[in-house]
């Protein structure tokens, strides 16, 4: 989608109520993205998509699988940054360091439980 302006006979509060769904359905297929592991939270923080722009960091944390509010804050509170604090408004230390974090979660993530890798060594 892109940013232009429309010269239209819409009064401005439909054209605002537009924009809005517009955003709103943008925000749930990127967070359906991100429940799915088609997309990566960290390249959402590194480019900062228009739809992800005016969405805070706690809310795009919490669309990942098995990340709730407790793991939100605690992630958070390690870089420090607020949880009220916007993609768009981040800062290039604050992204990196985010984006960084989360590379070093998501690795360990994939990774099986220690008992499954101790049984997957013995079976070897």
């Amino acid at each position: 989608m892109t940013h232009t302006a429309r010269m239209s006979s819409a009064p401005q509060h439909l054209q605002a109520l537009e924009r809005a769904n517009a955003v709103r359905l943008a925000r749930a297929a990127l967070k359906r993205g991100v429940a799915a592991g088609e997309i990566c939270v960290a390249d959402i923080i590194l480019d900062a998509p228009w739809e992800a722009e005016s969405m805070t960091v706690a809310d795009l944390l919490t669309s990942q699988r098995r990340w709730g509010h407790t793991r939100c804050r605690r992630f958070l509170q390690s870089i420090p940054l607020s949880e009220t604090k916007t993609v768009g408004s981040m800062t290039e230390r604050q992204r990196h360091a985010a984006a960084a974090l989360l590379g070093v979660q998501s690795g360990a993530d994939t990774q099986a439980p220690a008992p499954v890798r101790a049984l997957a060594a013995a079976a070897a």
